[in-house]
């Protein structure tokens, strides 16, 4: 390269030229007559890409104080002008003419924010200053919305549209949502306008409107009408915070119209006479309950008196249908009852409660009260399942009798007495299975299912094995009949082999039995015997039923009669007339069951048998009556059952009934001694307060053992050598080994 070429150089930029006070004043004289020319809306005229580079190089040139301090007066001149105009305005006019200046007022710092745009990024951020849109707000808010003669004027106004359109006026909803929105609008520089200037005020007068209108109206209405009410203002206030007010003056609203509307009369209105809870539950006015839920549902704490209400009603109409000695007499119409009542109720939680699981708990608390204070609801359902499962649902779809026994299964959870449930519904289901009664075999299977689903397999252990008897009988009598002896002695025998521990006691009246009924039954023992050695077979004649085919006169009939009379019949084969101790010394039936065989067959309907005695009517005086065969009886039936008379007895009465059957008072004894020794074998040592709480919860699934009862069998433990007293607490016990 030459030597003679020059070197490059990076000359300093030449300094700007400096803006002078003088200079900056024309600019910000172009500027002024701008932003009033914005004011008087002659903005059309503008070159904004003009005014926006003089507000620029005012900022550039170290003049941002000259242009916010000057755009901060033109603002506040042009308000000046416009609040006393405002202050001047009728109150008619009031709410109109500011929000049309208010929204004049946002399009013209809108514009004066895009020209000033620079400053606002720049100078404004730099020291500190309020953004030129704020400072806008901030001088209307001071001038004009909290103007001595606007700001008082203003919220009465919007009070007084509010109260008018509670009174079912028409305002202009428009008008109302501008003017508070301007108010949320103005709360800047941490002024809160709205809720100062507005919304305290208005939650104020609002409380006050609502404590005054409630009591009023509760004073002159029914509780349906009430909540009808109260469920149109809650409707109202809804949509007022829709259509006009601030979004966070919802809650605060809401809140004290719950507050005043519902939550301060709940209890009034659930105890309210003649139309309150009781009344719509004895009424099934369902959309009444439900519209109460409703309302109480938004304040959640008065549910509690709705559920108290309605718990406090099941218990009493429960403890009515216990107590009623019509009902007590029908164990089938008494459960019914329940059904209906539980149904009932049912329907009121998942419809009017909407299915609220804290509801259904206070109903299962209440049926549970009052179900458990009468052992006989134990039996009377045991009884009532016997009548479905003998009749009643016989003709039913599967689908409708699985939902008839499933609502049985429901009354029995809240059983707490489930033993002696277990002791009659075993009871019934002996005389179903060795009668031949049931509907069929699926269903009582289809019921055995849910007990032990609701109980556990020990609860049905029982029930089952009675069900494999019959199995194993059906299969030993083929076995026997295949040997041709069970038609010998001119009869034919069939026979039932039952497990002692499945079975109800047989305790039933013994009786003689006929001679050639007798040869069939050792003919039968000796087949058996042979085939299950160390058994032992004990015959239940109370428990038999046989057909006799019998001849009168010209007529004959197949007679359905028990065991017992079975052998009093047979006796008139030999003799046309016996006496009643003739009869009681060939059979050895005892007077009470044989007086009522002896009645069954001596009944106007099936007179088998005609009675000669002192005692006009059914009664049988004594040895001295006769009884003879009557030749003349006949019936439209081939075959003829003769059912046997109820014993009437004061201690069959609901009185009586309502004791514990000894069988499940022993069980319970031994129960609860099993519960103790497990306890006690695991602890060791345990208090007795403890051992008592922990039996109780063990044993609740079958009974709840009452405190002394527990005691008591500790005692007998105790005595026994099971257990021991600790020598250093009294109130301990050591378990012996």
């Amino acid at each position: 390269m030459s030597q003679s070429k020059g070197k490059f150089v990076i000359k300093p930029p030449k300094p700007r030229n400096h803006m002078d006070e003088r200079a900056a004043l024309v600019i910000w004289d172009l500027l002024s007559t701008a932003i009033g020319e914005i004011h008087n809306k002659n903005a059309s005229s503008l070159s904004f890409e003009e005014l926006y580079r003089n507000a620029y190089n005012l900022v550039l040139h170290k003049h941002g104080d000259l242009l916010y301090a000057g755009v901060r007066e033109s603002v506040q001149a042009h308000l000046d002008e416009v609040g006393e105009i405002i202050a001047t305005a009728t109150d008619d006019r009031l709410l109109h003419d500011l929000s049309q200046q208010w929204g004049d007022h946002q399009v013209t710092m809108q514009m004066v924010r895009d020209i000033l745009m620079y400053m606002d990024r720049t100078y404004v951020s730099f020291n500190k200053k309020m953004p030129v849109y704020e400072m806008g707000l901030v001088v209307f808010r001071d001038t004009v919305a909290r103007h001595d003669k606007v700001k008082g004027r203003l919220q009465s106004l919007l009070l007084q549209n509010i109260a008018d359109e509670r009174a079912s006026r028409l305002i202009d909803r428009d008008l109302m949502k501008t003017s508070l929105s301007m108010l949320s609008g103005l709360g800047v520089d941490g002024v809160a306008v709205y809720e100062e200037d507005f919304e305290n005020e208005f939650l104020a007068t609002t409380r006050a409107f609502y404590r005054a209108e409630s009591q009023e109206f509760i004073a002159r209405n029914t509780c349906p009408a009430y909540m009808k009410k109260a469920e149109d203002r809650l409707g109202e206030e809804a949509a007022r915070s829709i259509n006009y007010l601030a979004a966070g003056t919802e809650p605060k609203l809401k809140h004290i119209v719950e507050t005043e509307l519902i939550r301060n009369h709940a209890k009034v209105l659930v105890e309210m006479e003649n139309s309150g809870c009781t009344s719509m539950f004895r009424d099934d006015k369902i959309e009444d309950l439900r519209r109460m839920y409703d309302l109480f549902s938004r304040v959640p704490v008065t549910l509690d008196d709705l559920r108290r209400s309605m718990c406090e009603y099941v218990k009493a109409t429960g403890k009515a249908l216990v107590t009623d000695q019509e009902s007590a007499k029908d164990p089938v119409a008494f459960v019914q009852g329940l059904l209906s009542l539980r149904g009932k109720y049912d329907s009121i939680v998942n419809d009017a409660f909407r299915g609220e699981k804290r509801s259904q708990k206070r109903l299962k608390e209440a049926f549970e009260d009052f179900i458990n204070t009468d052992s006989r609801c134990a039996s009377y359902l045991a009884t009532y399942i016997d009548d479905l499962l003998k009749s009643g649902l016989r003709g039913m779809a599967e689908d409708q009798a699985e939902a008839m026994l499933e609502k049985v299964i429901v009354i029995f959870r809240y059983l707490q007495d489930k033993d002696v449930f277990e002791n009659f519904y075993k009871t019934h289901l002996s005389k179903r299975l060795l009668g031949g009664r049931s509907v069929s075999d699926e269903m009582e299977k289809n019921m055995i299912v849910k007990l032990k689903n609701e109980c556990g397999y020990q609860f049905t252990s029982k029930l089952e094995g009675m069900f494999t008897d019959m199995k194993i009988s059906k299969d030993v009598m083929e076995e026997y009949r295949k040997t041709g002896r069970h038609t010998n002695h001119g009869m034919e025998l069939v026979v039932e082999m039952l497990t002692t521990g499945y079975w109800p006691a047989q305790s039933g009246p013994k009786c003689r039995l006929p001679k050639q009924v007798l040869r069939c039954c050792e003919d039968f023992e000796e087949f058996y015997l042979k085939k299950h050695t160390g058994r032992k077979v004990t015959w239940h004649t109370s428990q038999g039923n046989a057909d006799l085919k019998s001849t009168f006169g010209k007529n004959r009939h197949d007679l359905n009669v028990s065991t017992q009379q079975m052998c009093i019949l047979l006796l008139f084969n030999s003799a046309d007339t016996l006496s009643y101790a003739d009869i009681q010394e060939a059979t050895q039936i005892g007077d009470p069951e044989l007086k009522r065989h002896l009645i069954s067959l001596c009944t106007p309907k099936f007179r088998i048998l005609r009675k000669a005695s002192k005692v006009k009517g059914k009664g049988i005086s004594g040895p001295g009556d006769t009884f003879s065969f009557n030749a003349d009886f006949t019936s439209k039936l081939k075959r003829v059952r003769i059912p046997l008379v109820s014993i009437k007895d004061s201690a069959s009465g609901p009185a009586a009934s309502a004791s514990l059957p000894p069988a499940v008072e022993e069980d319970r004894r031994h129960l609860t001694e099993a519960a103790v020794v497990r306890i006690m074998k695991a602890r060791k040592s345990l208090r007795h307060n403890d051992l008592v709480a922990e039996v109780t919860r063990q044993l609740s699934s079958r009974f709840v053992p009452s405190p002394t009862v527990i005691k008591s069998r500790i005692e007998s433990l105790i005595d026994r050598e099971y257990l021991e007293r600790d020598r250093n607490d009294r109130r301990a016990y050591n378990y012996l080994a």
